[in-house]
């Protein structure tokens, strides 16, 4: 697979999210190195973390960025080169890398199609260390991804409360209610994936992207 490696900065990144100014998250990123691992082999995900969520940038973040509504302040970290799945939200995410830079491979919901989206239609963009990103409601996503071989990556993670907890009680009245995996939380998988092999839906077809002989 043909995969080419852009920056937020550049026009393509418009369609998927866009890069926020204006909010110094030094100490929010600060905190996140010195109190969060960093696998060396998979990733580690915590949807809202108290010592990040004690900083002052919490209030900023849930006023100017979230207009007021409720947010939690979490991170993902590890080390990776896959894709294996593809979420979406029903809110904006923030995203702000700590210390390196990180990769996002990210699609849009407009091109599933019939329960389906191809790896074909995922592009990848490299987020340096410190800028932060909108990734908007519309852009699925998943894991960050390592920016460079070997390194891992820290990766501030803001979204409204709740989101990616324990999965609500409901019925399902349609095909995307199968797809939920959490709160606030749609999921496809690739087939080769971890996930799928526990259940998930399988709704990514293709090649399961591997970015490791380009970094």
């Amino acid at each position: 697979m043909s995969l080419k490696i852009y920056s937020v900065f550049d026009p393509e990144f418009s369609e998927y999210g866009r890069v926020v100014e204006g909010y110094d998250c030094t100490q929010l990123l600060e905190k996140l190195e010195e109190i969060s691992p960093c696998p060396a082999d998979g990733t580690v995900y915590v949807p809202g973390d108290e010592a990040l969520e004690a900083l002052d940038i919490k209030e900023v973040l849930q006023d100017n960025v979230y207009g007021g509504m409720p947010i939690q302040i979490g991170y993902c970290n590890g080390t990776n080169t896959r894709l294996n799945c593809l979420e979406f939200h029903r809110d904006s995410e923030i995203n702000v890398p700590a210390g390196k830079d990180a990769i996002f491979l990210l699609a849009r919901q407009q091109e599933i199609v019939d329960g389906k989206i191809d790896t074909s239609k995922v592009k990848a963009f490299c987020c340096p260390a410190g800028t932060a990103i909108e990734v908007y409601a519309t852009t699925l996503h998943y894991a960050p991804c390592s920016a460079k071989a070997g390194d891992g990556f820290r990766v501030i993670v803001v979204l409204p409360k709740g989101t990616n907890t324990k999965k609500p009680d409901y019925e399902i009245k349609n095909v995307q209610d199968g797809w939920m995996t959490a709160r606030n939380k749609w999921l496809l998988a690739h087939p080769d994936s971890a996930e799928a092999k526990n259940g998930a839906y399988v709704g990514v077809t293709g090649e399961n992207i591997d970015i490791a002989d380009m970094i």
